[in-house]
């Protein structure tokens, strides 16, 4: 059973008052507080630890990973609560815990490492370094005793003692060697290069390479393990809107229209208490790995809401609304904030071991227990139990494999997929559609109250400036697609927590992270965690998206204050593009990299090259597009070899090398014939674009920006429409419908 303090998931503190803390006691990460009552002499990432690895001539075991992670569960309960092993590491290293989600960089520099000389990566991530901060081995989960095909931990700790004594000199030299070829490896600069590849081809082959990777029956574009990659299903959507009368175009809007059904339709989303699991273990969308991230939460609202923009089907609106409702409920600090993830263990009744899925997976006696009335008017005898059995899957044996269940925990269980329309599964027993959707809907309801007894996945309450933005944006542009004002008002509440607890005004930096504190309070570490470049790019994306739906020009002009940080912070002068980290922050890394991949998360690169380039759509300033400019030349290299590696870069590209729509509104916000030009914009899908209202005031921020503004008139004083693209402005437009003809063209 995991021991642990504040943060842990079973709260062993209190039961298990014997055993003595160590100095993670102090860290406020949920993740480091799991590991507080380990037998491990733990230390966070620190000054602290180098010097003792340094005075003692010690290597550091570097332990990366993060609270909600199910394998580095694993491993504390094996091998870190383990007493020999713990004195194996407190005698022979410095051991080191690191939460990935609060120190990006120092995972990032890690996992390249990992990565270039191992088979793969993951977490818990395990990492033995030189008392200089080198690596020279690296690995994943490690059990703690040998098997059949893994080394165990004990036996790796042992090895790597005998080699630091026998051959530390070899071991430096090999250490050096990795880290030159990394450091080479890993540059992004703009060299000899003036401008970024063709936009047209890097689009071509990106769209080629997912192509050739598409699963034709059930969507998304792996065998297993199959994550949701927002990424892809944005540049999708893109490339169809710019090929929409060409095959290729229609390819690509099925492509990201049927993958977002099948994962809405599978187990990777929680039918009864709605938002996504992290990712599938098999190609049907079907056994999730049943911990959910908020930055999935975030990013899949704006593609359900793009797919309903798109296609008009409110399936996808439904699917968009639950998640919010899933994040507003679990995931929502009372000021504004979001917390990071739920765990995918919990226990399956109190006092019980944690097993992974506990809470989400049920059994048909379970299911028949809560749903036994009878459903009149079926075909056949039938109740509401067997007929929400019917349509989402469950089985008597279980719908789980054995090869998705490798300990054995979930035997019998079942998880919610749907396996048949709402008009099969009418037919199949002659009833009505609509009776059919009453009768699961309120079966579900009641397993939801149920669900509500059992013991909780433990929350990560930790907050991070990128993923509430991303959450920002979440509810900003489903607010705005869907007519919702409610959810704007949500994402202007989580902008207005951003300013007020993770934004330091004296030095015009954001903070990292803050954590929910008792009574609802918000709590800051000391000294404080800066912001890394995903905090800031994220944040301005959020903003950005929070001034169109809200058109409330501060969250503009804050955008353009943190930009002016990060480009302080993290510009590359010489090599063009941004460094993830700030140089004072990663002093002592061996490497300082610019993230070149977009991937369960989008690369802060790519996604600052769509800030620059709206960023300059509001403002008219030209060092904007030069730094976009640079900024894509720079990854050139990277988008041409392999440019599905960079989807929301490519997208960026385009949308450079297509040139943004300024879309200006002239009217009265409150004004319902600006509501309706504004609606009518809102309601179609234009990626490349941004939305301005201009209110008549040319002492405004915005008239002040770009002073043609001041030029355009309202027709008949009418609201009034211009669409205006390189410098040049469409006849002005008073009817939606006249508007939605031209957007759409």
């Amino acid at each position: 059973m995991p021991a642990g303090g504040k943060g842990s998931r079973t709260n062993c503190s209190q039961s298990t008052p014997q055993k003595a803390s160590n100095r993670l006691i102090s860290e406020k990460s949920p993740y480091l507080l799991q590991h507080a009552y380990n037998p491990v002499d733990w230390y966070p990432w620190g000054q602290e630890a180098f010097d003792k690895a340094r005075k003692e001539n010690k290597p550091i075991f570097l332990s990366v990973g993060y609270s909600t992670c199910h394998w580095c569960h694993m491993m504390e309960e094996e091998s870190f609560q383990n007493e020999e092993i713990g004195r194996l590491l407190n005698e022979d290293f410095v051991s080191v815990k690191v939460d990935r989600e609060e120190r990006p960089d120092v995972d990032k520099v890690y996992m390249t490492f990992v990565q270039a000389t191992s088979s793969g990566g993951g977490w818990p991530m395990s990492v033995w370094l030189t008392p200089n901060l080198q690596p020279f081995v690296g690995g994943t989960y490690f059990p703690p005793e040998d098997g059949l095909t893994r080394v165990g931990f004990r036996t790796v700790l042992l090895r790597i003692r005998e080699q630091w004594k026998q051959n530390k000199n070899a071991l430096l030299e090999n250490s050096q060697r990795v880290t030159t070829a990394l450091l080479a490896r890993s540059e992004i600069c703009t060299g000899d290069r003036q401008l970024p590849p063709s936009a047209a081809t890097m689009n071509s082959r990106c769209f080629q390479q997912l192509d050739e990777g598409y699963d034709e029956e059930y969507g998304g574009f792996a065998e297993a393990p199959k994550f949701p990659t927002p990424v892809i299903l944005s540049f999708l959507f893109s490339y169809w809107l710019s090929h929409r009368l060409t095959q290729d175009g229609s390819r690509a809007q099925q492509m990201a229209l049927h993958t977002l059904k099948m994962m809405a339709n599978g187990g990777i989303r929680d039918h009864i208490g709605q938002g996504f699991h992290r990712y599938s273990t098999d190609r049907q969308w079907h056994v999730p790995h049943f911990e959910k991230m908020l930055y999935d939460q975030g990013q899949l609202v704006v593609a359900y809401s793009q797919a309903f923009q798109i296609s008009g089907d409110e399936f996808y609106s439904d699917v968009a609304k639950g998640i919010l409702q899933y994040v507003t409920r679990n995931l929502s600090h009372r000021s504004g904030g979001f917390y990071s993830a739920e765990d995918a263990d919990s226990p399956p009744e109190r006092g019980a071991r944690p097993k992974e899925g506990a809470f989400y997976v049920w059994t048909v006696q379970e299911v028949q227990q809560l749903l036994p009335e009878p459903v009149s008017g079926a075909t056949e005898p039938l109740t509401a139990g067997q007929l929400l059995m019917k349509h989402y899957g469950l089985t008597e044996a279980g719908n789980i494999s054995p090869s998705q269940d490798p300990k054995g925990e979930l035997q019998g269980q079942n998880v919610l997929t749907v396996r048949y329309s709402l008009e099969l599964t009418a037919a199949r027993f002659g009833l009505e559609v609509e009776a059919v959707r009453t009768l699961l809907d309120t079966g579900l309801e009641k397993l939801f109250q149920a669900r509500k007894h059992r013991p909780k996945p433990h929350l990560d309450s930790k907050m991070l400036a990128a993923w509430n933005g991303l959450m920002v944006s979440g509810f900003a542009v489903a607010g705005a697609a869907l007519g919702m004002e409610r959810l704007i008002n949500q994402a202007t509440n989580g902008a207005k927590f951003l300013k007020r607890h993770m934004f330091d005004v004296a030095s015009s930096r954001l903070m990292r992270t803050c954590y929910a504190g008792s009574g609802g309070t918000v709590e800051h570490s000391n000294p404080p965690s800066w912001g890394f470049l995903e905090d800031y790019a994220f944040v301005v994306r959020g903003l950005l998206d929070l001034y169109e739906a809200s058109l409330e020009s501060a969250w503009l002009e804050w955008a353009l204050r943190l930009q002016d940080t990060q480009d302080r912070l993290f510009w590359d002068s010489r090599g063009g593009g941004y460094f993830c980290s700030e140089t004072e922050l990663g002093a002592g890394l061996p490497l300082r990299l610019k993230d070149d991949q977009d991937g369960a998360e989008p690369s802060a690169n790519s996604v600052s090259a769509h800030n620059l380039l709206r960023l300059h759509g509001f403002t008219g300033h030209k060092d904007w597009i030069d730094k976009c400019v640079c900024l894509l030349t720079a990854f050139s290299e990277r988008m041409r070899r392999v440019p599905v590696a960079l989807p929301e870069m490519v997208r960026a590209l385009s949308a450079h090398q297509q040139t943004l729509k300024q879309i200006v509104i002239c009217g009265d916000p409150q004004a319902q014939d600006t509501k309706a030009l504004l609606q009518c914009v809102h309601s179609i899908y234009i990626p490349n674009k941004v939305l301005i209202l201009a209110d008549g005031d040319p002492s405004s921020f915005l008239s002040r920006q770009l002073p043609f503004l001041n030029t355009l008139r309202r027709l008949e004083d009418r609201a009034t429409a211009y669409v205006c693209e390189n410098q040049a402005c469409s006849m002005p437009i008073t009817e939606p419908s006249e508007l939605r003809k031209l957007l759409h063209q």
